[in-house]
């Protein structure tokens, strides 16, 4: 073989060797960031513009008179069933779902963990987040450590169902018309892609003046899950068992769809499970003097 054809041949041979050992050499560029990883590390945060300030909704209790109401229906699934008059005593119950701005101060407070999906692939992530919001990608461990902390505690499936429904065995908060479009349910025909601001919605206002029980977000409650609501053989006495593999969601999501969509209606999960579609919102038995926990802290601190 020609000598100029072996050093031709060898040169090419040794471009070939250093290419990988000077990459090497020179170290690895970071990949780019992905989108959806950096959206769900983003900590939950009270963005305000500073030429579109929000006007912080507050967080309210509102008193639920003690006395009898109409629990389950028997229009609905057997889960809602039997259809019962049950006796609760008074209670208070929060307005609204809690939202971004108060949940992210106790974050801030205490260093619980962010609200995020437990996965790379919420892709609503951003539409979830402005202050007014309900809080989003809480478990039921997350929402219990929160209304403790607040000195509260969670509804219970009867005091969810008496405040959103009133006494009088209504099916929806405004009535017995089923027209949809009075609450935040599954797609855009509400207004709303994503969650809506709490109290939004007028008329997914209970007798009580308590708003999105209807839609906007399903909610945890303090019960296991049962598949009765109530006891048969005992009509006046709510079941209420002290260990379970479920807890029990009521309420329906802003993705909720279909004719089933009741406030009788009930759902349930595992109590670490997290999603886009899943907040809450607290109650009391007795309401104190200084109810507001986390301000008490705060002054202290």
């Amino acid at each position: 073989m020609d000598i100029r054809l072996k050093l031709i041949l060898a040169a090419v041979i040794l471009f070939m060797i250093g290419m990988p050992v000077s990459g090497i050499l020179r170290g690895t560029s970071s990949p780019p960031p992905d989108p959806d990883l950096a959206e769900m590390a983003e900590p939950l945060q009270n963005p305000q513009a500073p030429d579109a300030p929000v006007e912080i909704i507050p967080e309210e209790m509102v008193h639920i008179p003690p006395g009898e109401f109409i629990l389950g229906t028997k229009q609905g699934g057997f889960n809602e069933r039997p259809e019962r008059i049950v006796m609760l005593k008074g209670y208070w119950i929060a307005r609204h779902e809690v939202t971004n701005h108060h949940y992210a101060e106790f974050v801030e407070e205490t260093g619980h963990r962010n609200p995020g999906p437990p996965s790379r692939y919420a892709k609503r992530l951003t539409q979830l987040r402005s202050p007014n919001q309900p809080v989003a990608y809480v478990s039921w461990h997350d929402a219990d450590a929160y209304c403790r902390w607040k000195g509260y505690r969670l509804p219970t499936e009867a005091e969810w169902e008496k405040a959103m429904r009133g006494i009088d065995g209504r099916l929806w908060p405004w009535g017995n018309s089923p027209r949809i479009f009075k609450a935040n349910l599954g797609g855009p025909e509400d207004g709303y892609e994503a969650t809506a601001p709490v109290g939004s919605f007028p008329l997914d206002r209970s007798p009580f003046g308590i708003y999105d029980g209807f839609g906007n977000m399903m909610e945890w409650v303090e019960n296991w899950y049962e598949e009765q609501a109530v006891n048969p053989n005992e009509p006046r006495e709510v079941n209420s068992a002290d260990h379970g593999g479920y807890k029990t969601l009521r309420g329906a999501g802003y993705t909720s769809h279909g004719s089933d969509l009741r406030i009788t209606a009930r759902s349930f999960m595992i109590p670490d499970f997290r999603d886009e579609t899943i907040g809450f919102r607290c109650a009391t038995s007795q309401l104190d003097k200084n109810p507001d926990q986390a301000q008490n802290k705060k002054s202290k601190a």
